[in-house]
Order: C-alpha cells, then structure tokens, then sequence
C-alpha cells in the first residue's frame, strides 16, 4: 500500500512539474553567463564529424532504397503493404535527419567555413524540395524574435479575442483531429508557398519570390539561386517519372517527403507549443526571455536520428550555431544555471501531441502586463488577464534598434554616445538588417556587453532590449 502510494505521488509530481510554468521575469542571469557554463570545445565545429554524420544518413538513404527498389516486387500482398510502409517511415525519418543537417548548415554550425555550410545545405534541401537560402532567413528572423507575439515569424499562438469563427465548431477530438492532420500534410508547403500560419506581412510574402517582404534587397539574389535548387530537383523527379513512372517516384520519393515534411511541422510546433511556456508582446519581450520560452522533448531513440535537435532545442535557440554533436553535453551544462528557466517535458510524444493539441488552443494576456499565456494555465494558476481591447487604434510600441557606439578613452572608461535610428531614419529592410547584425554578433560574443571595456575603438551593434539580457 504504502509502495503504491509513493510512486502514485511521484507520477503527481512529474505531471505537476510539466505543467509548471516557465517563469516569465527576467532571469538571474545573462547571455554571457550561459556560456561561460559551456565548456569551450562545445563551441569548436568540425567540419570532418559533420560530414561523418551525413555520409551515415546517406548510406541509410542508399541502403533502404535498393532494398525497396531491388526486392519489393517480389514480396506478395499483403506482406509488401507491411514492406513499403517500413520502408516510408524509416527513409522519411532518415530524411527528417538530413533536413535537420541542412538546417544546422544555415546557422553556420556544420563547419567554420561558411561557404562549405551554404554549399552543402543548398543540395541537402534542395534534394528536400526545401529553398534553402529563402528558408534560411526567415528562420533567423525567428530566432531572433522568438516567443514575440507582434514580430515571431512562425509559431505564433493564437489570441482569443481574435479566434475566427470556425474554431467553436473545431473544438472537439473530431475537429483537433482534422486540424491536425491537415496541419501534419500541408502546412509545411503552403508556408513556403503563401507564408499561411507565418507573420502577417503588408503584401505577398512567400519563400519562392524574391521580392517578397521577408526579405531585405542584399538577400534577393539568394532567392533566387534557392529557386533554381528546387527547380533542379523537380526536374530530375520528372525525369524520374518518364523512366519509371510517377507511382515509382511517388512510392520511392514522394511519400517520404510527406513524412519529412509532417515531421519538420511536427518537431517545431511541438518546440514552440506548450502550456507552461509565456509569450510576450514588445513591452515585455527581450532576446533571452524569448529564447527560454522553448521547450526540450524526449523522442526516445529518434533523438539520435534526428540529431539530437529534439531535446537539445532550448540551447539551440541561445547558441544555434552550436553543432549538433556538442548539443548534449552543452545542454547538460547550462541546465544547473537555467533551473526553472529551462523546461523539459519526457511525455510520451505522441500523447504529448495531443494533449498540447487540446490545452494550447488560445492565449490571452495577464493583466497589466504584456505576458499571454495559454488558457488552461491560466485557469489553473487563477492569473487574471486583461479584457480584450476593443476598437483600438493603437498599434504595438515601436521596436527600435540602436547603434551603441563604444569608445575607449585613456583613463580606460568608456564613453558610449547612443544613436537612435528610428523609422525616419531606416526603412523596413534597413531595420531588419540592422536586427539580423544584433543578433548575430550577441550571439556570437554572448559575453559583451556595452559597458565592458575593450581596447581601441569598437562598433557594438544591438538593439537595447537584447543587449539588456546579456
């Protein structure tokens, strides 16, 4: 009896401490913190071990096909169902793999030559019919807003004040079932093809048009070499087709692919969606706070295959250019600091999925502050929240970057002039270079700070709300 108990109280605890929610103040600690609790060689990337991991995808990639090209049709029904749906999972899963290569590729973690990453991502994910360099961007510009209800790029909850009309009548297990599945098939092409689900833009905005808003003028010629990767490899599948037939592609290609791109939508979303995780609008949000509200999973043996992104997110989203083989170790290492910051849920995935499906459906903000969180959580907590504004002209604050100009005077004090460039000094992509540059160089030199002394003189680029947080 007394045995039953405890372990009924430890099951209690661990459901209590998922559903605990990430703390939403400012942390403790900094940016430059965290990584002064890395061990250095975390940092090193090794363009040798990068390349061993994908010759090892490969060669899985190469196995599985010639044994399903090879033996399958001689494999009677019903048996070859059972053949070719292995086959679909384990080659969509190795893919998923590969994908996730060609995604540490574009934040420059597969090795220290920047050229070698774009090349090799380039054909990785054109391979995927992923645009590498449009997609590429647009997933820094998440990262750099991660968590931030006006500025996110993707991931973005939904506020109740402003749920369409048709959500009341997908609110039960049928209705989350359709949206899940459609979610699962086509959210991934649509996002790239109509930006659907991604930040709301003043024009078109999609991956495969070089002028589209989600792109500066420096980045366009970009777009268009991601588009002749895609073009390329549609056209060796139509090639494809016409010797071997479209069934052939479909079954040897086409139905991996779906499972890649099912799991691309799965992994993230379930990053991004939980109910203990705050978002933040811009009076509230900074870079670190953001980065926090992410959330680490457990795959079981699929963490492994999908190079560990699964349970390493958390650090992914401080330091993304970490590579993937140092993740564990570099997440093991920050996790005393974070303490309650970090959040890890081992929730078998799938029942996971779907109890996030039903409890992460809106947010709305607590009161006075400009912190929204889920709606089962704050009925669980009894957080008040604000009554939605209605017919309000005001928009969000202006997100203004700054040039801190850092200068080093003989008496080693520095005298910082601060400039404000607002928006009758920048235009839209002018601002967004001037954010992706913050980003990029905090990340990098996670330890600086606009105070700290250097010798000669120094251009410190940063917006004030991510230089706060280091």
């Amino acid at each position: 009896m007394g045995g039953g108990g405890n372990m009924s109280s430890k099951i209690e605890e661990k459901k209590n401490d998922v559903a605990k929610r990430v703390p939403s103040s400012k942390p403790p600690f900094t940016i430059g913190d965290i990584k002064r609790a890395i061990p250095p060689h975390c940092f090193e990337r090794s363009l040798i071990k990068s390349f061993s991991y994908l010759i090892q995808d490969l060669i899985l990639v190469s196995i599985f096909y010639y044994i399903a090209n090879t033996y399958f049709h001689l494999i009677p029904s019903p048996y070859s169902y059972v053949a070719w749906t292995t086959y679909w999972i384990a080659q969509g899963c190795v893919g998923e793999g590969i994908w996730i290569l060609a995604h540490e590729c574009g934040h420059h973690g597969f090795s220290d030559y920047q050229w070698v990453d774009d090349t090799v991502g380039l054909i990785l994910h054109s391979a995927l019919l992923t645009p590498y360099f449009a997609w590429k961007h647009s997933h820094r510009r998440h990262h750099t807003n991660t968590a931030s209800i006006e500025n996110d790029e993707v991931y973005k909850p939904r506020i109740k004040s402003k749920l369409r009309w048709y959500y009341k009548y997908l609110n039960n297990p049928l209705g989350r079932l359709l949206i899940l599945a459609f979610t699962l098939t086509f959210a991934w092409p649509l996002y790239l093809l109509f930006n659907v689900s991604g930040k709301k833009y003043d024009r078109f905005a999609s991956h495969y048009y070089p002028y589209s808003p989600i792109y500066s003028d420096r980045e366009r010629l970009q777009i268009y070499i991601s588009d002749a990767g895609v073009i390329a490899t549609t056209y060796l599948l139509y090639r494809a087709a016409m010797i071997k037939g479209l069934a052939w592609v479909f079954c040897i290609y086409g139905v991996p692919l779906l499972i890649v791109n099912g799991l691309v939508v799965f992994i993230t979303l379930l990053h991004h969606t939980h109910s203990s995780l705050p978002h933040y609008d811009s009076t509230e949000w900074d870079f670190l706070r953001g980065a926090l509200a992410t959330v680490d999973r457990d795959y079981g043996f699929l963490n492994k295959v999908f190079h560990n992104v699964t349970d390493t997110h958390v650090l992914h989203h401080i330091f993304p250019y970490i590579s993937h083989h140092h993740a564990v170790e570099a997440t093991k290492a920050i996790k005393p600091l974070l303490g309650e910051y970090y959040k890890f849920d081992d929730t078998p995935i799938l029942k996971a999925m779907w109890r996030d499906i039903n409890e992460c459906i809106f947010v709305e903000k607590e009161k006075d502050k400009g912190i929204y969180c889920f709606d089962a959580l704050l009925k669980a907590t009894g957080k008040q929240v604000s009554p939605p504004a209605l017919n309000s002209k005001l928009g969000p604050p202006v997100f203004v970057p700054k040039c801190v100009i850092a200068k080093k005077n003989e008496s080693r004090t520095l005298v910082s002039n601060t400039i404000d460039l607002g928006k009758d000094s920048l235009d839209e992509d002018e601002e967004d270079n001037m954010l992706d540059i913050c980003f990029d160089r905090v990340a990098r030199e996670g330890d600086i700070s606009h105070r700290q002394q250097r010798s000669g003189s120094n251009k410190l680029c940063g917006d004030h709300k991510i230089l706060s947080s280091l």
